[in-house]
């Protein structure tokens, strides 16, 4: 109903909803991708943390789709709390190799095919952890030994670590000096500014085929003020806020709409 009612061929603050080419391109976004083509040919370790919402893990989709599969070998996995060995076994799994002998035979495994996608396949791996600030010292440990390549002399493969802001935290600690050391891009996200929070309104609206007649300026403003710069917080407030405004005959999404909508959330 609340498409209709603005014109909207869908919802745009849905993120199933929007195709990757129409993606808001923010200061953040601009700089994940530039530090990310940079390191897919240099190869090395990238560290990329935003507060959970910010759209790192968007940015790192889009850069995974725009890759020529036969160029790059492309990895994602999601960890939760785990151990070594079932680190071990993911990454056996994702490589399609076996996960027996042990963590000495997968380590030798998994060193071997590495060094087979980049030397002999012209295939280099990339490999993106994402929620990487839930990696013990042990798997952090274990990924600077499966870094050392050749006496240390190459870079086999792209590792891609992507977390919360607290990941910073933990690579400073002195147990992780040597791995800290081996990082070749870091980026920590700011959030969109207000400025980018209502161009990001604007341009989903147009996406979906409506326009910025349908809110105001104060709306706006008062999506910047709640949202805090965090695209999901953005689009949540406005999925609310655009079925209010049909409900209640607003034709025009005003400050007293997006109040609604934050109170919804509880957001205020």
């Amino acid at each position: 109903m609340f498409n209709d009612y603005y014109s909207l061929q869908f919802n745009p603050f849905d993120k199933q909803q929007l195709a990757i080419k129409d993606c808001f391109v923010s200061r953040d976004f601009k700089e994940m991708r530039s530090r990310l083509d940079y390191l897919k040919d240099t190869r090395g370790i990238g560290v990329f943390t935003a507060k959970p919402g910010d759209g790192k893990t968007f940015c790192l989709r889009c850069f995974a789709k725009d890759l020529n599969p036969n160029l790059y070998h492309v990895e994602y996995i999601s960890l939760s709390t785990i151990s070594v060995a079932e680190f071990y076994k993911q990454i056996c799994q994702i490589l399609g190799l076996s996960d027996k002998g042990g963590k000495t035979g997968m380590f030798k495994a998994i060193q071997d095919e590495i060094y087979s996608l980049y030397k002999d396949k012209r295939r280099p791996l990339i490999l993106a952890v994402d929620e990487a600030q839930y990696l013990s010292t042990g798997i952090l440990n274990d990924i600077k030994m499966i870094m050392n390549c050749g006496f240390d002399s190459i870079n086999c493969f792209t590792l891609i670590l992507c977390g919360e802001p607290y990941l910073n935290d933990t690579l400073r600690r002195p147990v992780h000096e040597a791995l800290r050391q081996r990082i070749t891009v870091h980026y920590n996200f700011e959030g969109l500014t207000d400025t980018e929070s209502a161009d990001y309104v604007i341009h989903k609206l147009i996406c979906a085929g409506s326009s910025k007649a349908i809110i105001d300026d104060a709306a706006l403003a008062a999506i910047a003020g709640h949202s805090h710069g965090s695209p999901r917080m953005i689009d949540n407030i406005m999925t609310d806020a655009i079925m209010i405004g049909a409900q209640t005959d607003k034709k025009c999404i005003d400050s007293e709409v997006i109040l609604a909508a934050v109170s919804n959330q509880n957001l205020g």
